[in-house]
């Protein structure tokens, strides 16, 4: 069982968490924490200010934010002298790598991931305490101690063959030995060669809990949020919106793609390596929920009913049409195209071709900071009429809106959201079906984007 910073943010959600760990009586869950709250943005905050301390860093307010919240918790939930005594110990010993980062004026990636280790360290000890004044037999393990071995990209660290060896030793009950509740840090590794505590990365805490899964041959890893599973859009768009039962790890890898609040893909990964394992996303304000399990096959007579499973939509979109008469029937056209793309470090999201011409979508956002994107892009656009492969038009202000579902039925899917796209007056710019055979994706402009996503949610899921 997964829970993030949200979940544990305070005393009262420690209590509510609690609460849903210990209704399952008969089992004995390996549990994963994030940090409290906004804890890892204010370890990150007081790193970058310590490196402007005039005076000592106890005095930066990150820093006495961190310190505030986890002593208001420990008082509130009566947490034990020891327990006290050892998170005392890592607060003291952040203030050190702080005071240090002053000195030597600089934060290095190492000191960063060392920075955020301290709020994972932190909320499980905390946690486990609660856990035991309650009578459950729980054990603090940090993930760090010879358990999660990784590259030594110290804040994007991946996972070791030989971390699913170790974590299960660590973690298996020997012969004679007492149930316990395993309370791990989520995120945290320690580096092969570097020995250096090391960070897992976007979605590493989800990321942890599928690799103990999958070291312990389980059948299931919960992650629990804050909404009643994978929804069928954004419930800050649209209205109406229901759970989905079950998504593929495909699917649910495309629509985190995307930009839809699932997994990340890079965290699913062990259990989309394992047969067995599947992931159920569920809600921690409403644990009657059954939630969303993501999974390798749906079952046979589901899939006979299935349709679409979500709509999501990415902002921001630019997209480059470019053509070339002079290419009409040759080879290599799109290698060249993709030679330059590659040249200027830029990934394409969507692509649609032509005997003469290609049609492709960016994210600038993603590329390049806000106030390079318009160069970058004219640099783009000038690369190609050097290598005289092609003319090339930009615009911008467009949204994907990508509709995940049986492509099976593609035929289906097209024909009724056209119709629904079309009752708005929403003109769609472009079209692509994913090579995964789960996506259909459509351009549009953005000022359009929601209304499409409305619309095509109210012809599918309000019937």
């Amino acid at each position: 069982m997964k829970f993030g910073g949200s979940s544990v943010a305070d005393a009262a959600r420690v209590r509510e968490v609690a609460q849903i760990v210990l209704s399952f009586p008969e089992e004995m869950p390996v549990l994963v924490l994030s940090a409290m709250g906004k804890t890892t943005n204010n370890l990150l905050a007081a790193g970058e200010m310590a490196m402007r301390a005039e005076e000592g860093v106890e005095a930066l307010e990150p820093l006495r934010a961190i310190r505030r919240l986890h002593e208001d918790t420990m008082e509130a939930l009566g947490t034990d002298a020891v327990t006290k005594a050892e998170v005392q110990k890592l607060l003291k010993k952040l203030e050190q790598v702080c005071t240090g980062i002053a000195l030597m004026q600089e934060v290095t990636s190492r000191t960063r991931a060392l920075l955020v280790s301290f709020g994972e360290r932190m909320s499980t000890r905390i946690f486990a305490s609660y856990l035991r004044s309650l009578g459950a037999r729980t054990e603090q393990v940090d993930t760090i101690d010879d358990m999660f071995v990784t590259t030594d990209e110290f804040e994007n660290g991946m996972i070791l063959d030989a971390t699913f060896s170790k974590t299960k030793a660590r973690l298996t009950l020997g012969p004679g030995d007492e149930p316990v509740v395993r309370v791990v840090t989520g995120f945290l590794g320690r580096g092969e060669k570097t020995g250096a505590v090391c960070t897992l990365g976007r979605g590493g805490s989800d990321l942890t809990a599928t690799v103990i899964g999958k070291a312990l041959g389980l059948k299931e890893v919960q992650v629990w949020k804050d909404v009643d599973g994978v929804l069928s859009a954004d419930p800050r768009e649209v209205e109406g919106t229901v759970p989905m039962p079950f998504l593929s790890f495909q699917e649910a890898t495309e629509l985190a793609y995307f930009g839809a609040q699932v997994l990340h893909p890079h965290s699913m990964r062990p259990a989309m390596d394992s047969s067995d394992l599947c992931v159920r996303v569920k809600n921690s304000y409403n644990i009657r929920a059954p939630g969303t399990v993501i999974g390798h096959v749906r079952d046979e007579d589901e899939h006979k009913n299935w349709l679409l499973t979500s709509i999501v939509q990415k902002k921001n979109v630019t997209m480059l049409d470019i053509t070339s008469t002079r290419m009409l029937g040759q080879y290599g056209f799109l290698a060249k195209v993709f030679s330059v793309m590659a040249s200027n470090g830029i990934s394409v999201d969507v692509v649609a071709t032509s005997e003469v011409s290609v049609s492709l979508t960016l994210d600038p956002s993603k590329l390049w900071s806000r106030d390079l994107a318009k160069e970058e892009l004219e640099k783009l656009v000038q690369d190609f009429e050097n290598e005289g492969i092609a003319h090339v038009t930009v615009s911008s202000g467009h949204s994907i809106i990508s509709l995940i579902g049986n492509v099976e039925r593609n035929n289906e899917i097209m024909e009724r959201s056209f119709r629904a796209l079309g009752s708005e007056d929403i003109k769609v710019k472009m079209v692509s079906q994913g090579a995964s055979k789960t996506n259909i994706s459509l351009l549009v402009d953005q000022e359009q984007g929601s209304d499409a996503v409305r619309a095509i949610h109210s012809e599918f899921f309000s019937k």
